[in-house]
């Protein structure tokens, strides 16, 4: 019986989980990241590696550590009505509602607008190229057995190719000492916690949730039966794909900030790299960074399109076969993405705000719930108290007005005054350790009663 994957196989199906995981997003925010941060780009790193880094590893880990096939799985020791719910907001969040969508407008505002004449219609072209990806999507997502082909030994080994050239040179021949650029805003005072506050952005402990099982399906695929075994070689392929996701983006954060030698502080991530692209290609440096985001878009969303489809079909038996779910989930991808860019972004953050704690508590819960016997009283405790926290999260990066005009201001008024850490984005961290000790207190307190 085979018990580990050859050489060959580790390296594709990392390449796969890469590919998975390392969309645009992946490109635009350590960019950013790089630019803000100038000289203080060490500890606004170290920040964003635990989130963008650190945590999806962990989310990878923890379902090889528990045995579990999937989110749906995983979630399942919290609770039914939980595992559910939760998974079916995580996976459209990072499917079709947010992330999908993200991956066919950002190529299109970075790589094919700054392409066209001022003439055309704007709103028509964002069809035009969204309409065409959808197709490309599709197609390789109704061939899902052919992933580990696409993604790993195709897709992502041109889009490695082409970023490589970009960063090469770029490194190679900076124009500038990053120590002598100053921190621009929140990253000259809370670099390390605006650094994790980016990596929530990327969705990757959210992905590495969520993909799990593909990579479980495509470990199982390469022969690996036993259980045990299929775990251990998906921690192995988590590793080394996190590792390297971690390489890429300190090489493109340290690129980011030394544009600042030659290129004005931008808004977005996508600005920054098209500065970046023009100055050591000129001419040229569109079509190359047009290629390289329409690659890391394009093999993402088929990731997403292939895990949302499969763990829908497999929740819901006998509603709609993976086919039917994959047509729906690109098509509703296909629609939302016209909607624009900027709008997009200005309703996942919020999500992301509530999610992203919730997906990283029921992580740490999974890989060191041996620690206290993976107690049902103490993980039922914790996961509620990091709901009910992460709601007021939620709140706070909604726009003002929204919340102003529902009479909520006051209640983010009072969680600023009261709840530790929530000025800085993370008020559900103090509640939820909080909920360990209410539930290792309810267990003390059932002990002596029985006693």
């Amino acid at each position: 019986m085979k018990t580990k994957l050859t050489i060959g196989e580790l390296i594709t199906i990392t390449s796969m989980l890469f590919g998975l995981f390392f969309g645009a997003g992946n490109l635009i925010f350590p960019a950013y990241l790089g630019q803000m941060a100038g000289r203080n780009i060490v500890p606004a790193l170290v920040g964003f590696l635990v989130t963008a880094v650190g945590m999806p590893l962990l989310a990878v880990i923890s379902l090889g550590l528990t045995g579990s096939n999937g989110l749906l799985d995983l979630s399942k020791k919290v609770g039914h009505k939980f595992a559910y719910i939760f998974t079916v907001a995580l996976y459209l969040a990072i499917g079709p509602f947010f992330a999908a969508p993200r991956c066919l407008t950002v190529p299109f505002e970075i790589g094919i607008r700054p392409l066209l004449p001022e003439n055309v219609d704007q709103r028509i072209a964002l069809l035009i190229f969204t309409g065409f990806v959808y197709v490309l999507m599709l197609w390789f997502s109704l061939r899902p057995g052919k992933i580990l082909v696409w993604i790993g030994k195709v897709l992502n080994p041109v889009f490695i190719t082409v970023l490589g050239i970009l960063l090469a040179i770029a490194l190679l021949q900076p124009e500038g000492n990053i120590a002598s650029f100053a921190a621009q805003e929140i990253y000259g005072s809370t670099a390390t916690l605006q650094g994790i506050l980016d990596g929530y952005n990327t969705m990757d402990t959210l992905a590495g949730l969520a993909f799990g099982i593909i990579v479980v399906d495509v470990v199982r695929n390469q022969g690996i039966t036993d259980p045990d075994h299929i775990a251990a070689n998906t921690v192995k392929a988590g590793v080394f794909s996190c590792g390297f996701m971690g390489i890429i983006y300190f090489l493109v954060a340290l690129v980011g900030a030394e544009s600042r030698a030659y290129a004005p502080l931008s808004d977005n991530g996508g600005a920054i790299l098209a500065d970046i692209s023009a100055h050591y290609f000129p001419g040229f440096g569109t079509i190359l960074l047009a290629v390289i985001v329409f690659f890391a878009c394009l093999k993402t969303a088929v990731g997403l399109m292939t895990s949302c489809s499969t763990t829908f079909s497999e929740m819901f038996p006998g509603k709609l076969s993976y086919n039917k779910w994959a047509v729906l989930f690109s098509t509703v991808t296909f629609l939302i993405s016209n909607v624009g860019l900027t709008s997009i972004i200005k309703i996942s953050v919020p999500v992301l705000m509530m999610l992203y704690p919730i997906a990283i508590t029921l992580t740490l819960l999974s890989v060191f719930g041996k620690l206290f016997n993976r107690n049902h009283t103490i993980i039922v405790s914790v996961m509620t108290m990091s709901v009910i926290s992460s709601f007021f999260d939620l709140l706070k990066a909604l726009p003002a007005e929204w919340t102003a005009a529902v009479g909520m201001d006051r209640v983010i008024n009072v969680c600023d005054k009261y709840l530790p850490l929530f000025s800085y984005g993370f008020g559900w961290i103090v509640p939820t350790i909080l909920g360990f000790f209410i539930g290792a207190g309810i267990l003390a307190v059932r002990k002596v009663t029985k006693h």
